[in-house]
C-alpha cells in the first residue's frame, strides 16, 4: 500500500472519528435536554395574544416567540404565563382576570396537551402525563388595586407569584425604574414615590407568604428589594432578571442582592432580553435610536408607551436589529456569575419571550432552548446541576412556598 493510500485512509478515519464525536455530542445534549424537567418562569404570550388578536394554540411561527406546538418542540414542561398590564390601564384587576380566563380557555381547548398547575402535585402530574403545565404569574402589584382581598382572589384563580412592581411603582412599593430613572418612568411628571415598602407593602409580602404565593422581586427598586427580603419568611423568586456586574442596568441584580437571595434560599431566573444581557447592546441600540429618532417620535405621539414604538421599529428594521444582538451564550455568562456567588441551587430561566423585542442570536424563538443545555454541558456543568438549573430549583422554591 503506497503512502497516498495510507494518508487517504488516515484522513477518512479522522473525519469519521470527528463526525462520530460531533454526532454523539449533538445527541447527548438533546438527550439531556429532553430527559430533564424544563421550566420557564416568565412568558408574555398572554399579553401578545390580547394585543395581536392571536391564540396560543394556533401556529404562530414567524409572528411570536412561542405557541403551544413550539413549546413542545422546545421540551418545555412547565411555563409560567405572565398576567400583565401597564400602570395606566383602568381596572387592572378585572383585566388580570380576563387574561386568566383566556389561559383557562386555552387549557380547556387542549386537554391532551396542556393543563393548569396550581400545586406541586399538579406539576408532577403534568410532567408524568407529558402535558404542558400552565402556571400563572402576575406581573405588577398594581393589578391587585391595593386590596388584600384581590390578592387572595388571584391566588384562588391560580396565581403563584406576583412581582411587587412592574416599571411603575404602587402606593406601597417603589420600582427600579422609579428609583433609578424617574424621567423615563411611567409616573414621569408625578411626585416621586416613597422608596421601599410601606407598612401595607410589608403586609402584602406577609399575606403572599401565608397564601403560598411566591414573592417576585424582578422590576423592584433596591430599597423595595431589601425591605421585601427582610420581611419575607419564605424563599423569593426573581422571575426574569440578570446580573448588574455583567450588564449594569437598573433591572439587573447587584452582587449583594444575589448573595441575599442565596441566603434566603430563593431563585434567580435569567431574562433573555439582549439589553439585560450585554452592555454593548445598549450602546449599539443608542445608535439605532438616533438613526430612527424622527420615526420613533411620531410613533410615541400615537401611543406614549415606549414598548410599542420599539416593537414596531424592531420589526421594520429587523436586519439592522440582528446585528445588535449578543450570542445566546451570554445567558450562560450570567448564569456562571450567579453560580460562582451562590451556587447552582439558586438559578433558573425566565426568558421573557413575547415580552421582549430583542433576543440573543440563536434564540429567535423558544425552540432554541436546547442550545442553552448544550452550552451548560460544554462549560462542564454536571448532569445533577443541569437538572436543578432547568427546573429542579424552581420546583424546590415552589414547594417551600406552598408548604
Amino acid at each position: 500500500m503506497n503512502s497516498i493510500h495510507i494518508l487517504k485512509r488516515s484522513a477518512a478515519a479522522i473525519f469519521l472519528l470527528f463526525f462520530t464525536i460531533q454526532t454523539a455530542q449533538s445527541q447527548d445534549y438533546k438527550e439531556v435536554h429532553q430527559k430533564n424537567i424544563l421550566i420557564d418562569t416568565h412568558n408574555d404570550i398572554l399579553t401578545t395574544a390580547f394585543s395581536d388578536g392571536v391564540s396560543f394554540d394556533q401556529d404562530l411561527k414567524g409572528r411570536t416567540h412561542s405557541d403551544l406546538k413550539r413549546m413542545k418542540q422546545a421540551g418545555m414542561d412547565v411555563q409560567v404565563f405572565s398576567v400583565w398590564c401597564d400602570g395606566k390601564r383602568a381596572n387592572p384587576f378585572a383585566y388580570a382576570n380576563r387574561q386568566i380566563d383566556t389561559l383557562y380557555a386555552w387549557a380547556a381547548r387542549n386537554p391532551k396537551d396542556m393543563m393548569l398547575v396550581k400545586t406541586p402535585a399538579d406539576l408532577n402530574r403534568a410532567v408524568k402525563e407529558q402535558k404542558l403545565g400552565a402556571m400563572i404569574g402576575v406581573e405588577g402589584g398594581h393589578m391587585i388595586e391595593n386590596s388584600l382581598e384581590n390578592l387572595d382572589k388571584l391566588f384562588e384563580r391560580g396565581a403563584r407569584y406576583m412581582t411587587l412592581t412592574w416599571n411603575n411603582s404602587t402606593p406601597w412599593s417603589s420600582s427600579a425604574m422609579d428609583e433609578n430613572m424617574p424621567a423615563k418612568s411611567p409616573l414621569s411628571g408625578e411626585s416621586a414615590p416613597r422608596k421601599g415598602l410601606t407598612d401595607f407593602g410589608k403586609q402584602i409580602v406577609q399575606r403572599m407568604n401565608k397564601l403560598g404565593m411566591m414573592v417576585d422581586l424582578s422590576h423592584v427598586g433596591e430599597q423595595t428589594f431589601w425591605d421585601a427580603i427582610k420581611t419575607a419568611s419564605k424563599p423569593v423568586i426573581v422571575s426574569h432578571s440578570n446580573c448588574f456586574q455583567l450588564c449594569p442596568v437598573s433591572r439587573n441584580l447587584k452582587d449583594d442582592q444575589i448573595l441575599a437571595i442565596g441566603k434566603n434560599g430563593g431563585i434567580i431566573c435569567l431574562n433573555f432580553y439582549s439589553g439585560f444581557l450585554s452592555p454593548e447592546y445598549e450602546k449599539l441600540g443608542s445608535e439605532f435610536d438616533r438613526k430612527h429618532k424622527a420615526e420613533r417620535d411620531s410613533l410615541l405621539k400615537i401611543n406614549s408607551e415606549p414598548y410599542f414604538a420599539n416593537e414596531f421599529l424592531f420589526k421594520k428594521y429587523a436586519t439592522e436589529v440582528q446585528q445588535l444582538r449578543p450570542n445566546y451564550t451570554a445567558i450562560v455568562d450570567h448564569l456562571d456569575h450567579i453560580v460562582k456567588l451562590i451556587g447552582a441551587d439558586h438559578v433558573g430561566f425566565g426568558s421573557d419571550f413575547d415580552g421582549i423585542n430583542s433576543t440573543p442570536q440563536g434564540l429567535d424563538d423558544i425552540t432554541g432552548y436546547p442550545l442553552i443545555t448544550k452550552e451548560l454541558i460544554a462549560r462542564g456543568y454536571s448532569r445533577k446541576d443541569i437538572a436543578k438549573i432547568m427546573g429542579g430549583n424552581f420546583i424546590r422554591v415552589f414547594k417551600e412556598n406552598m408548604n
